[in-house]
């Protein structure tokens, strides 16, 4: 993925040969210096270190370049990836699912063929080559190179069958029904014995366990969803207020787009909920006692309602994907953007500004949760992108807990994979016209905090490469779906009979005594030294949960004014008369004007507001925990380590993670500067040393 460790051997069965694509190779490679491909390895299945169903189309030796030192190997076509294999290296047994050369088809976002200095072709799908090429660059959508290079001496045919293989592999390829993820058997791995490394949120005990944990005692787990009759992109359990009904909660849930009611996402320790919905379904005609239940699930028994305009001064998802499209292309090694003109460019990206935009706003909404008693609603017309996006960056503002490797692999499982975020549409897996990538704009986001604050957070920014990565990994179902309906359905996961929790025993569904991989099960992708540079060496453990406040003593809240109703948009609370917006709703008790707050001012944050003056809101300390990012100026900065991995000179200066690793850079830096330094005799380096020879010399 991003660094270098582990390589793949592929021991394969044999097949008979393609002959449409021509893959059937030169009986020999002397003269090469590369060892020669056993016929055997081409096959249906591998034996070793390939996945369930893959086939190895094509394959030719080459050489790696770009990085330092080139490596000789092999470049390997198969019906899911296209993987380079440097000679002598074998895959562990341990990591069988992926390696730093791995690219699926899904993730080749250019390919091109390069034939001496000025001949190159831009292949997309479906293209026919027109010349034997003598290296071919594979660029990641995620950013990554493997630039390969082909030796002359009778090796031209497989060169080009290679690369026309890829070409076809691309045309043919749809990761959406290809690909089903893999299950823990076909791994090599025991269902009974091993258990994922975080809750799926997949059974409603996964659920109340992280209901207690988050202290939410005026909250419930419901079935109502369980069946997936309410709303498809909701998961099958969620929490609602204690006193509304399963049955209450079906009617409400209908007022709303997509029927993605008002649900709890975090219950802060000092009291306040921080909910999230769709849009209002205007079109719908409420009853009296639907507009009372409506209103009832969006207090969650609080006095003070905040509905927050998730998209008010947010980019859009087109905003969003032309960003990214813009910046890929301005990363790229053959830009051609002047180097004196590139910081401009990458201004012009908008991609830094919408980074900005995310935080000012998940800064502003941490305020709102953390300095009063209220309920807190998130509200987007869909309730599957930003909405995850600013309750998850609002979570790891607010809570330390967030912060830790296995706190933020629990939020990302709860706010995106189950909450419904359509991660195949977004990466552009459907062909559908709604691709942008929002959850890798969060992961940016989650960049710039442990930029600003790195001894709050116990993961390395190698754990979020290693997550970017995955997005576009076909080995798990955790992004290779929309819903967790079609998750489910695809993993065999879901029954006929209704399941009711009982406190402390729950069984798992039947059908799935076979469970898939998920993308936490990181001990099955990466080697042992990999996962731990997973973890922050900076991290400071006083930040740790149990440091934090007691959630038994939320004294640092100031309760909120009595029956208010407000619209936090455009960086201002502004009171509304009712929460709902059909004409037979019935009015909320009147704001009274000493609850009306300061007018915004486009230049002062809300935290300002609250703690930098006094106020009849009270001049409050900032609240334990509560971290606020810097978002002005040179605060957000180009996530270099990720975007410029495909322009190897741009890394100079990004020093390795840990002692070994600048061990060995330093090790390789002092051999550049023995073969850079001139050879002179010690008595002519001192000569050239002491001053005074200098001088005289210079006489």
């Amino acid at each position: 993925m991003w660094w270098g460790g582990r390589g793949q051997s592929f021991n394969v069965t044999p097949q008979k040969e393609e002959p449409e694509m021509g893959l059937s190779g030169p009986k020999s490679v002397q003269g090469s210096g590369m060892p020669e491909p056993r016929s055997h390895q081409l096959g249906s299945c591998l034996a070793s270190g390939c996945l369930p169903g893959e086939q190895i189309l094509a394959w030719a030796p080459g050489v790696r370049k770009g990085l330092e030192p080139e490596l000789l190997g092999t470049l390997i076509c198969s019906n899911l990836r296209v993987t380079f294999q440097p000679c002598g290296w074998q895959r562990s047994e341990e990591t069988p699912l992926s390696s730093e050369y791995d690219f699926s088809l899904a993730n080749i976002g250019r390919l091109e063929a390069v034939n001496g200095l000025s001949r190159v072709q831009l292949l997309r799908p479906g293209s026919l080559l027109k010349f034997i090429p003598e290296e071919i660059l594979i660029h990641g959508q995620d950013f990554r190179l493997l630039r390969v290079g082909f030796e002359a001496g009778g090796l031209e045919p497989q060169a080009f069958q290679v690369t026309m293989a890829i070409v076809q592999a691309r045309a043919q390829n749809s990761q959406a029904q290809q690909y089903a993820g893999i299950t823990l058997s076909k791994a090599g791995q025991s269902s009974g014995s091993r258990k994922p490394p975080i809750p799926l949120l997949e059974t409603s005990e996964d659920w109340e366990i992280e209901r207690k944990k988050q202290g939410a005692r005026g909250w419930r787990v419901s079935t109502v969803n369980e069946r997936f009759d309410v709303a498809t992109s909701l998961p099958r359990y969620f929490w609602v207020p204690n006193r509304t009904l399963d049955s209450e909660v079906r009617r409400a849930f209908g007022h709303f787009h997509q029927g993605r009611g008002p649900r709890l996402s975090w219950h802060h320790p000092g009291g306040s909920d921080l909910l999230r919905c769709g849009g209002f379904y205007t079109a719908s005609d409420p009853n009296k006692d639907d507009i009372r239940v409506v209103e009832s699930m969006l207090q969650a028994g609080h006095s003070d309602v905040v509905l927050v305009d998730t998209m008010d001064e947010l980019p859009s998802l087109a905003d969003v994907q032309l960003a990214h499209l813009r910046l890929r292309a301005l990363c790229l090694p053959d830009s051609s953007v002047a180097e004196d003109k590139w910081l401009s460019a990458l201004d012009g990206t908008r991609w830094l500004d919408y980074i900005r935009s995310c935080l000012r706003k998940a800064s502003d909404i941490s305020v709102l949760v953390t300095s009063r008693v209220r309920s807190v609603v998130l509200q987007e017309r869909g309730d599957r992108d930003f909405n995850g996006l600013l309750s998850s960056l609002v979570q790891l503002l607010s809570a330390p807990e967030a912060r830790t490797l296995l706190g933020f692999q629990s939020l990302v499982q709860r706010e995106w994979v189950a909450a419904g975020h359509p991660f195949l549409t977004r990466l552009g897996g459907t062909g559908a016209s709604e691709e942008a990538p929002v959850f890798l704009l969060f992961l940016d986001c989650v960049w710039q905090l442990l930029q600003q604050s790195p001894a709050e957070f116990e993961f390395s920014e190698f754990f979020l490469l290693a997550l970017h990565d995955s997005v576009r990994v076909p080995d798990t179902l955790t992004f290779l779906r929309d819903t967790p309906w079609e998750r489910g359905k695809q993993s065999g996961q879901f029954n006929t009979y209704t399941q009711v929790y009982t406190a402390g025993y729950s069984q798992p569904p039947a059908g799935n005594s076979n469970p898939q991989l998920s993308v936490w099960d990181w001990d099955l992708r990466y080697s042992k030294e990999q996962i731990l540079q997973f973890h922050n060496l900076g991290y400071d453990p006083e930040h740790c949960p149990d440091s934090w406040l007691p959630r038994q003593q939320p004294s640092f809240m100031v309760p909120g004014p009595p029956s208010s109703v407000w619209l936090f948009s455009r960086g201002a609370l502004t009171p509304l008369n009712q929460l709902c917006p059909w004409r037979d709703s019935p009015s909320l008790l009147a704001v009274s004007s000493r609850w009306l707050p300061r007018p915004a001012i486009s230049s002062e944050s809300l935290a300002d507001q609250e703690w930098g003056l006094p106020s009849h809101w009270g001049a409050c300390p900032l609240p334990p925990g509560l971290l606020l990012p810097g978002y002005l100026g040179p605060q957000i900065r180009l996530w270099r380590r990720c975007y410029l991995r495909g322009r190897p000179e741009v890394q100079m200066g990004l020093s390795a993670p840990t002692i070994s690793g600048l061990q060995a850079e330093l090790a390789h830096l002092q051999e550049l500067l023995r073969k850079w330094t001139p050879r002179i005799s010690p008595e002519d380096h001192s000569k050239k040393r002491n001053p005074n020879t200098i001088i005289s010399q210079s006489r």
